[in-house]
């Protein structure tokens, strides 16, 4: 979902051959990085202890004396006596930087807990500092761009000119490259990174996709993990193109929440008390755009970029009705360029991770070749869920004309882990509950967290305390709750209210601060 998401016999080959490298507890993974790390200062204004490296990866871990690529790493060093190893941090994606991770995770965590892990971020291949860093096609999502929703067949025409001009540029500025760009080849140079690092045992915490990567490590390279947090979970047996369907159900659910908690507050956003109507005229203003972009650059699929991040984290919700208010109510787009600006304007770094995402996703697993496939599912699903569906379905849809054959998802069970912790929120769009539940049944020994009626993607070091308490507990001594059955939660905790109408998003993260605003702008969801 976005930021808001070889040949078939070579792709079988590949994968059987991760598979079979899956190491004993006392055999390296095939490969070796290529030198020690040297750790550099490379301190912020928010994290003055941050340290900087880089290793170098076999592009092909098939063939690891060939091409070498590099990966940016970061750390928070250890300072305690009590030394629990490495902590691995990893923010979603696939395609997001994963290096500040570091400094938000050893800052948020209690400092007597964080002191006791050297706290590692790092940008995966393609992304950020690491090198080559891809970007397919710059200004791609420049605005304005055509309406998502296509009115006719033409509609459909441009937008799918637009995508397969998109994989086409993939294919030619990266070649042979995009072979390599998989959750798989990820997970193996994370095994490199381990070995880079000295140690026998990582452990490791990632949110969204995240928890999708470290769900494949965990597969390939089960006796190297120690400790593992997965916290908004991706369902293995939906990737890609099942899962993107449930998202698009799911965020206009969450639409909808924020069109009930603007309704609630119609003594300051003055659009009416009765949410069903408070979002017809929502839907008005998306026709009002398509005829006259706001600013020259909110146009519909701008607008719906605009307010996805809402469907993430609803501390998001005060800025974006302040823009639909005096939008519908004042005559005045500026607060609504302004939130654009602020949670989802395109530039070099989105350019980036747009074709990571891309490139990872599209050769992960299989999608359809078929459009009429396409063209009947999302047809389907907007007629039940109009939010977002179409506009991404046009974020996926490159994929259909991928110039490299996909992969086949591994299959995620496993039971030669140490207990792992899963947090879910039971409203989450992103990564529907379901995901959760089926990673519980298929990790055992597992241990599943669910925050009751939580709408947010992302829900540890996001303010909810008693969440935080489990995720502090486990890592500090490896205890996790044991409650009901495989798939049923083994500990429940309230979801955080929404927030109060008047605390704007924008005012939530003040430079040098964590919370959920900081975590949210660092895993790509805007701010």
């Amino acid at each position: 979902m976005q930021k808001r998401a070889g040949v078939l016999i070579a792709a079988g080959a590949l994968l059987a051959g991760a598979v079979t490298a899956v190491p004993s507890a006392a055999e390296p993974s095939a490969g070796e990085p290529s030198a020690p790390l040297a750790w550099k200062g490379c301190a912020t204004k928010q994290y003055p202890r941050l340290q900087c490296a880089t290793v170098r990866v076999p592009l092909d871990h098939d063939d690891p004396g060939g091409e070498r690529i590099t990966l940016a790493l970061s750390r928070v060093p250890h300072t305690a006596k009590t030394f629990q190893g490495p902590l691995l941090v990893n923010p979603g994606g696939p395609g997001a930087s994963g290096r500040s991770m570091a400094g938000f995770v050893a800052a948020s965590l209690p400092e007597r807990v964080a002191a006791q892990y050297d706290v590692i971020g790092f940008d995966p291949r393609g992304v950020g500092a690491s090198r080559p860093a891809l970007d397919c096609k710059p200004g791609y999502f420049t605005p304005v761009r055509p309406d998502s929703v296509p009115r006719d067949q033409r509609d459909e025409r441009v937008n799918l000119a637009r995508a397969a001009s998109f994989a086409r540029a993939c294919g030619d500025k990266y070649g042979d490259l995009l072979r390599h760009m998989s959750t798989i080849s990820t997970a193996r140079d994370l095994d490199l990174v381990r070995q880079a690092l000295g140690a026998e045992r990582i452990s490791y915490f990632g949110y969204s996709y995240g928890t999708y990567l470290g769900t494949v490590y965990a597969k390939l390279f089960p006796h190297r993990v120690r400790r593992a947090v997965l916290d908004s979970v991706v369902d293995p047996h939906a990737v890609w193109y099942r899962l993107n369907l449930a998202q698009d159900r799911a965020f206009d659910a969450r639409h909808k929440a924020f069109m009930a908690w603007v309704a609630k507050h119609d003594r300051t956003y003055r659009l009416g008390t009765d949410p069903a109507k408070v979002e017809a005229r929502w839907y008005a203003m998306r026709e009002a755009l398509r005829k006259k972009p706001a600013g020259r650059k909110i146009g519909p699929a701008e607008l719906e970029d605009t307010y996805l991040p809402g469907g993430y984290f609803n501390g998001f919700w005060p800025t974006l009705a302040e823009a639909f208010s005096a939008y519908v109510n004042d005559k005045d787009p500026d607060p609504l360029v302004a939130a654009h600006r602020t949670l989802s304007s395109p530039d070099a770094a989105s350019d980036n991770s747009y074709s990571v995402y891309a490139a990872v996703q599209c050769r992960d697993a299989r999608w359809p070749k078929d459009w009429g496939v396409w063209h009947r599912d999302n047809w389907d699903v907007y007629g039940k869920a109009p939010f977002s569906t179409w506009n991404n379905a046009w974020y996926n849809a490159p994929c259909a004309f991928w110039p490299v054959e996909s992969l086949s998802a591994p299959e995620p069970a496993n039971d030669a882990l140490p207990p792992v912790l899963l947090f879910q929120a039971t409203e989450d769009a992103a990564t529907p509950y379901e995901g959760g539940v089926a990673v519980h049944r298929e990790l055992r020994g597992s241990s599943l967290v669910v925050e009751q009626g939580g709408g947010n993607h992302a829900v540890t070091l996001g303010g909810n305390a008693c969440l935080d308490r489990y995720l502090v507990r486990y890592l500090e001594t490896g205890a996790v709750p044991r409650g009901g059955g495989r798939g049923a939660a083994d500990a429940v905790c309230a979801a955080v209210p929404d927030p109060r109408p008047a605390k704007a998003a924008r005012d939530a993260a003040p430079a040098g601060r964590t919370g959920a605003a900081a975590l949210h702008g660092l895993l790509g969801h805007g701010g």
